[in-house]
């Protein structure tokens, strides 16, 4: 049952675009490798589900995320559901030039707005980095992709403390300039809050259009919803989340994951904004992934709709 005061809800957006994010930002930093046919499977899953993005994985070096060796296997081996995209990410030439040799058609570009951050996730400087992922969309648009900008740690960093919204605006601008069709701030370690996020949408809007920017909550202070609602009263119709919270930072202590996207999902239709995204078909793709992992699900609304699945289910 819905409880909507319609004065209110005029503020709001009538849709919002889910990006599911699990398959590659949920997945890449789990220890035990994952079999290749179950990432697959799991893909075909969330193609089922009314999703029209989802990140299958990264093309990244197996020397420095070993989960993701597979890359070429798994979007080769992926059903390609119409209507529905599957950008991965790519941090290099060489990871472009592998993504065009299996069919690529969306990538995603990555970098922090951290110094610190940047030297030691991708081993070079913010600067350098932001460098070259321009030249790695140059190219990747000159081939007739779509190319995605992400930039982390956009409200702080677990080194350098808080962020200047500024510079992730400038960041931003950058991105959009050379031909991102979407720039993705991410709360990476999730210690955001709803005033911070709108701070920095703010800002970042003030030099991109607000169509573009999407928001990558990590829920680690339980934070993420708040967050997203935050920037949606911002303007913002574009939200990353990952089934089951999966994923997380490495970098962040007692980090949680990403926010579920069973919750945004839940929270959204809530207030009469539309998904297009089916919360069964999402259940079973979140089922079927945590089985695999041998763990329950992080999603609130996950734990809560499948107890009372059961419950009903022992009732009948």
């Amino acid at each position: 049952m819905k409880f909507v005061n319609n004065d209110v809800v005029r503020r709001y957006p009538s849709f919002v675009k889910i990006v599911e994010v699990s398959p590659r930002d949920g997945l890449q930093n789990e220890k035990q490798p994952i079999p290749t046919h179950v990432k697959v499977e799991f893909i075909n899953k969330l193609s089922e589900t009314g999703v029209k993005v989802v990140e299958a994985t990264s093309f990244v070096s197996p020397k420095w995320v070993p989960q993701m060796a597979d890359h070429m296997q798994v979007y080769s081996d992926i059903r390609k559901c119409e209507g529905v995209s599957y950008p991965v990410l790519v941090p290099n030439m060489h990871g472009l030039e592998n993504a065009l040799k299996v069919g690529v058609k969306e990538i995603a570009v990555f970098g922090a707005a951290s110094d610190v951050f940047s030297k030691k996730n991708t081993n070079c400087s913010l600067v350098q980095n932001l460098t070259r992922m321009e030249q790695v969309a140059k190219y990747a648009l000159k081939k007739g992709l779509k190319v995605r900008g992400y930039i982390s740690c956009c409200l702080s960093c677990p080194y350098e403390g808080l962020i200047p919204p500024e510079r992730v605006a400038e960041m931003a601008y950058r991105l959009y300039s050379v031909g991102c069709h979407e720039i993705s701030l991410g709360d990476t370690i999730g210690v955001g809050n709803p005033a911070s996020m709108r701070a920095l949408i703010e800002a970042v809007s003030a030099l991109v259009p607000i169509e573009v920017i999407a928001v990558h909550c990590h829920d680690t202070y339980g934070q993420a919803l708040a967050n997203i609602l935050s920037a949606i009263e911002c303007g913002v119709t574009i939200v990353d989340a990952s089934v089951a919270g999966l994923g997380g930072c490495p970098f962040a202590k007692g980090a949680t994951g990403n926010v579920a996207t069973e919750d945004v999902v839940y929270m959204l239709t809530g207030m009469g904004i539309e998904t297009g995204v089916d919360m069964e078909g999402l259940l079973r793709a979140s089922e079927y992934i945590c089985s695999a992992l041998g763990r329950e699900t992080s999603s609130k609304v996950g734990k809560a709709l499948l107890a009372k699945r059961k419950e009903t289910q022992d009732y009948d």
